[in-house]
């Protein structure tokens, strides 16, 4: 007697493509994480706030700054609520990796987790306290706010999402197919 599951029923080999889809989500994320974590690592140790470092002179430089707020430094007072979307989204993901299918949107996926993640980090375990830290943003160019490495892989992540949705590019496999 066959095992009968709904990978299985999904398509045939979907079982491992799912695995893999799963261990490329992962792999980036812990990579953009890792990235996010010692860039801002660097940057506090190297780089006094405030103080601006060109790079490519007129078009990209560092700037260490403190964001207790989301893009912009929008609800710097409400802290706590970045904490707990970070850390709804990172759930939601996770638990919607098993039904991905598709390398591209495991690469999306992964971009998000791993974005996400390194921001909430630095809001759980960075200074004023816990739950209530403040982002290490230090990556500047002209007319625009003060990022770093983890919000990149928000927005590529959900630049790559939408793409994916608008050209009809399905993550999981449809059942019966």
């Amino acid at each position: 007697m066959t095992e009968h599951t709904p990978d299985a029923a999904a398509a045939p080999g979907t079982s491992r493509v799912g695995r893999r889809c799963l261990v490329i989500s992962l792999l980036v994320a812990a990579a953009w994480y890792a990235a996010d974590q010692l860039s801002k690592l660097w940057v506090v140790e190297n780089l006094p706030i405030g103080r601006q470092y060109p790079v490519i002179p007129g078009l990209l430089w560092w700037e260490h700054i403190r964001n207790s707020g989301a893009a912009f430094s929008l609800g710097s007072n409400v802290t706590w609520v970045f904490t707990i979307v970070m850390a709804v989204v990172i759930v939601a993901i996770l638990w919607n990796l098993r039904r991905v299918r598709d390398p591209l949107w495991a690469l999306a996926l992964g971009l998000v987790l791993g974005g996400a993640a390194g921001n909430l980090t630095d809001r759980l375990f960075r200074e004023p306290s816990f739950a209530h830290g403040h982002v290490v943003d230090f990556i500047a160019v002209p007319r625009f706010a003060i990022f770093n490495v983890a919000d990149c892989g928000v927005v590529v992540g959900v630049v790559l999402i939408l793409v994916l949705i608008m050209t009809n590019r399905q993550m999981e496999v449809p059942r019966g197919r």
